[in-house]
């Protein structure tokens, strides 16, 4: 029994670039189908049959249809489909591809039609599908290819139009999903380039002639200079046929791969309406043998084969005897006649890209069978078949060409995206040469996708400026025109300080020349500049040094000189102190609303905090003196309880007015356009100025009234009177903040800012050293003098 018999009549479809297989049962028919019947033009018994679409006719003709006569025979698909019959006869001869199984074929004509694809085509288009919504695979799961998706061309062709910045273009596209995908993908990516298109239409073949009429007058009376035709060849081959008729020459066009590398569009280009073009091209390849293959073609090795005389009788045109002629003195065919020596389209191999893209495509759907049918020297016969089990081999496939060519699919059935950079260069004969001046690789980064090399970009004529608007010469900016596309400016004079908002914050004023507009710097203390960084830097070193503070009394938290001066608002304190410095960072940056609210607030409520701890350590210092007097019981009114809810009123009082100031009128970002003329100061407003100077007079208040207790207790007789500490901690605190007020009122720009962080910082500092460091000297370097009688100085004294 054979193979094809153990198949039990299954027929299996691929079509060459789409990857797709198709299956039918060779049963009885229980109904008829009623019209034409879809039948093969060329076919090949085998056990396994590969199933193929292509327009071998074209529907289109420049005379009046009598329908008499057929369509025009399409030389380029007949090309293509030998290179399908060519890697089939690769495989039957390979003695480790498939040992033991021939391949077959059916190949089935659309006539360019899509009504007619979609009868023969497994309700899929005809071959050569590119478009980007192919690669949804929750629409299309079982859809593979080896052309790349129109979405990477469509991206590459608006960063080439990029690159030669033309920037005001029109386009024209195939009024199906490859064209209106197509161009829909490259609008969006020019958009996001500044490219405008000033028309967008849409064209097919079989348009009536007052719809391509219209076309025609909308590229006449546009301005833009630039056309991008993402357009099919069969497409491109009518529209240049009709716009042959018009001398519409001097416009560069940009073409997608579609027709940017067909020679017949060439050919057919007789006005040279298409010179100088530019487009993407699959990148060229080579298969071994295919040329002598397709010219080993004879009619006599195919008799009865009416899709091989047809071709045969138009390539050399001629009728073989059983053909019946329209013409008269028509020569006869013999079949024997030599195709090396035609000059004709079907024996150029310029399409040698597509052709490798068909032999890939027949060739991973054998290495899928081969897997299948566990081939090593043979194939397993007992291996049932499924379309569910040959995709997922397909989509798993990873091969090398005979040539080195790595072949694989992604995620979404797509090969690497890769393209060559086609321009259009005629010679002397008329010949249009097809010259390769750069690449794209859809793999590479962002910035080096796109490469054109200037030394093959000979452009015979002079590259066209294609701009809504020219540039705005020196002194005058750009004004957007009501209604159109940004692309589309006036240039008007600048005028001394004026903004544009044309791109964001963009500020101008006049040179000193007045003959150009000099962009405003926006003006900020950053954390990037010399002073930015010094003041961080002397922030984070603040913070290190209280943490370092802390860390020694909490070490020797036990000892006397840290529980004789109340140990608890002492690391109160050290906290506050943290706090201040670290606040110091919001005011670095660029003001923004919550740095604005929160820089100032921070500020008010960590130096109440810090202060009002202060002033208990003060008042303890009082209260311990008077408690040591005969008959005073004044401790058990400020004990510990009672110092904690005195720090905590201090700090809500300052909490409420921080909350009614940002509730009635807080802080914002401003920019100040008046303070420097040549630049624009970003500062954060007060909003209301009686919040910023309740905040700043409250803190002054409790420094005063600290001060005054302080002064009073510091000849208290002690031996270790922290009163005399706090006293001068306290007197560095007033005048570094009383100086700031004129200081900061003087200082321009981010200077004001740095102004206001320096009184943080050296106040900061000032209570951290004078407070605490003499304690920290006790403790580490006179230890001797860390003793409970020591810390009671004279005998019979009670200190606090």
């Amino acid at each position: 029994m054979t193979y094809r018999q153990k198949l039990s009549g299954r027929a299996w479809a691929l079509s060459q670039l789409l990857l797709v297989a198709s299956f039918s049962q060779a049963e009885e028919l229980v109904c008829r189908q009623s019209g034409d019947p879809e039948n093969p033009q060329l076919s090949k018994d085998g056990d396994i049959i590969l199933g193929a679409i292509f327009s071998f006719h074209s529907s289109w003709k420049d005379r009046q249809e009598t329908y008499t006569h057929k369509p025009l025979l399409n030389f380029r698909d007949f090309q293509i489909a030998q290179a399908m019959l060519f890697a089939i006869e690769d495989i039957n001869n390979s003695t480790d591809l498939l040992p033991g199984i021939s391949l077959g074929y059916k190949l089935y004509d659309t006539c360019g039609s899509i009504a007619r694809s979609v009868r023969v085509a497994l309700a899929l288009v005809s071959h050569y599908a590119t478009c980007a919504c192919l690669s949804d695979k929750s629409k299309y799961p079982s859809f593979l290819r080896t052309i790349p998706s129109d979405y990477y061309q469509s991206r590459a062709l608006a960063q080439l139009v990029k690159h030669f910045g033309w920037t005001w273009v029109g386009a024209i596209r195939s009024n199906n999903d490859y064209g209106n995908n197509g161009i829909a993908i490259f609008t969006d990516t020019a958009q996001q380039l500044g490219i405008c298109l000033e028309y967008s239409v849409p064209f097919f073949r079989t348009d009536p002639p007052n719809k391509i009429q219209k076309i025609i007058d909308i590229i006449k009376l546009s301005t833009s200079k630039v056309i991008v035709a993402f357009l099919s060849h069969l497409d491109m081959d009518v529209l240049m046929n009709k716009l042959s008729h018009h001398n519409l020459t001097g416009y560069q066009w940009v073409g997608s791969e579609g027709w940017i590398f067909d020679s017949q569009t060439a050919e057919k280009d007789n006005n040279h309406i298409l010179d100088g073009a530019i487009g993407l091209s699959i990148p060229r390849a080579h298969v071994s043998g295919i040329r002598e293959f397709m010219l080993n073609i004879k009619p006599v090795n195919l008799l009865g084969n009416d899709m091989l005389t047809e071709f045969w009788e138009a390539l050399f045109n001629c009728r073989f005897k059983q053909s019946p002629s329209s013409l008269e003195n028509q020569s006869e065919c013999t079949g024997h006649e030599d195709l090396s020596g035609l000059q004709h389209s079907f024996v150029d191999m310029s399409l040698m890209a597509v052709f490798n893209n068909v032999y890939k495509g027949v060739f991973a759907v054998a290495h899928a069978l081969h897997n299948i049918l566990e081939c090593n020297k043979t194939c397993n016969f007992k291996v049932q078949l499924d379309p569910f089990t040959i995709l997922q081999h397909i989509k798993k496939i990873e091969f090398k060409t005979t040539e080195g060519e790595e072949v694989y699919f992604n995620e979404n059935g797509d090969p690497p995206a890769k393209y060559e950079i086609i321009h259009w260069q005629p010679t002397e004969n008329g010949v249009v040469d097809f010259v390769t001046v750069g690449l794209y690789d859809a793999s590479l980064p962002a910035d080096k996708q796109l490469s054109l090399q200037y030394n093959s970009l000979l452009l015979f004529i002079q590259v066209p400026v294609s701009v809504c608007s020219e540039k705005c010469p020196p002194g005058t900016r750009k004004v957007l025109q009501k209604g159109k596309p940004v692309c589309c400016y006036d240039c008007i004079r600048c005028a001394e300080g004026e903004i544009s908002n044309i791109t964001g914050l963009v500020i101008f004023l006049f040179s000193t020349k007045r003959d150009a507009c000099v962009k405003k710097e926006a003006e900020f203390l950053s954390y990037e500049e010399i002073m930015g960084a010094l003041l961080t830097a002397a922030s984070l070193f603040g913070t290190c040094m209280t943490a370092v503070v802390a860390f020694i009394f909490f070490r020797y938290r036990k000892t006397p000189i840290v529980r004789a001066n109340n140990s608890e608002l002492s690391f109160l304190l050290l906290f506050s102190l943290t706090l201040c410095f670290l606040c110091s960072l919001t005011f670095i940056g660029r003001p923004s609303e919550w740095s604005c609210m929160l820089r100032h607030t921070a500020f008010g409520i960590t130096f109440v905090l810090c202060i009002s701890c202060v002033l208990g350590k003060t008042m303890v210092v009082l209260m311990a003196f008077r408690a040591s007097l005969p008959g005073s019981n004044v401790m058990k009114w400020f004990g510990p309880t009672q110092q904690r809810l005195s720090v905590l009123a201090f700090t809500l009082i300052q909490v409420v007015i921080c909350i009614l100031w940002l509730t009635i009128s807080p802080p914002f970002p401003f920019k100040n356009f008046k303070e420097i003329k040549d630049k624009i100061i970003l500062e954060c407003a007060l909003g209301s100025t009686v919040g910023f100077w309740a905040v700043l007079g409250y803190i002054g208040l409790l420094a005063s009234f600290c001060f005054i207790l302080a002064f009073l207790a510091r000849k208290l007789p002690d031996n270790f009177n922290e009163a005399k500490f706090i006293t001068f901690s306290i007197l560095i605190f007033c005048a570094v903040w009383i100086t700031f007020i004129p200081a900061y009122v003087s200082s321009p720009g981010k200077f004001s800012v740095a102004v206001e962080i320096f009184a943080i910082l050296a106040s900061s500092f000032g209570l951290l050293i004078c407070i605490f460091i003499p304690k920290c000297y006790i403790i580490l370097l006179r230890p001797e003098k860390n003793t409970k009688k020591n810390m009671m100085g004279k005998v019979g004294q009670k200190t606090f």
